[in-house]
């Protein structure tokens, strides 16, 4: 694919680290220049530096997807620095407090809602019309697999993914016919740092996480990566409005 994305741009939030910084080094690999956005510097910088060890072309802009003018001034810095927006992974995202409906405090709740929801339609406001002024793009939102299913103790988690499932379908069928093209990734278990946090406040949850995955183990964040670069590619340029499960099979069961 690397001739494809020869001379593209594609803009990655949550950029700094796991899934968001593998898509950024695989659109890198594939020939884009990759604008790598997250909230902390530190990890955002680590990231470019990783693509350009390897031959990429990369930028860091640092941006909180949860704030309207950040996510604008990031598209527009992505405009400045490249000249123009080809694809878009929407990937930044929190776990949020592990508690259920009746206890979850509601700052927590908007914190996560903020973020995981309002942040992906604030970065698919702003990218749309950046790609629509050259006549099309290909976007990719982070969801879950608590997105498809329910997910016990984690409320705000699992609406704030099932709501990017459902802002995917509605934005796809909305830019159809405009050459956008906007899908989503619903990962199982990956090894992330958010995961790693989770796993080491108690060593029994990474068995329990590997036995709900029916090929026995966890995922790595590159093979969601390939996904993401699949879907934004012209051999997926009839696939749109799609919830992919990279799970494991695990909404299978």
């Amino acid at each position: 694919m690397t001739g494809e994305f020869s001379g593209k741009v594609a803009l990655v939030t949550g950029a700094g680290s796991g899934i968001g910084r593998a898509s950024a080094q695989a659109f890198a690999n594939a020939g884009a220049s990759v604008i790598v956005a997250d909230v902390v510097v530190e990890g955002g910088e680590e990231t470019v530096q990783l693509i350009k060890q390897t031959g990429g072309e990369a930028t860091f802009v640092r941006a909180d997807v949860s704030r309207a003018s950040e996510v604008e001034a990031l598209v527009r810095q992505t405009i400045e620095t490249y000249g123009r927006l080809d694809y878009a992974h929407n990937n930044a995202g929190i776990e949020g407090a592990s508690a259920g409906t009746v206890d979850y405090s509601e700052e927590a709740w908007d914190r996560v809602i903020a973020i995981n929801l309002k942040g992906v339609w604030l970065c698919m406001k702003y990218e749309i019309p950046a790609m629509l002024k050259q006549g099309g793009g290909a976007i990719v939102n982070t969801a879950s697999v608590a997105g498809l299913i329910g997910s016990a103790g984690t409320v705000a988690y699992t609406a704030s993914k099932h709501g990017v499932v459902g802002l995917t379908r509605t934005t796809a069928l909305e830019f159809a016919k405009q050459g956008i093209r906007v899908n989503a990734v619903c990962p199982g278990v990956i090894r992330t740092p958010m995961v790693e946090r989770v796993m080491a406040l108690d060593p029994s949850v990474e068995a329990r996480l590997t036995s709900v995955e029916p090929v026995g183990r966890l995922a790595a964040p590159e093979e969601v990566a390939r996904a993401v670069v699949w879907l934004c590619s012209g051999a997926s340029s009839f696939v749109t409005g799609v919830p992919m499960p990279i799970d494991g099979g695990w909404t299978a069961k």
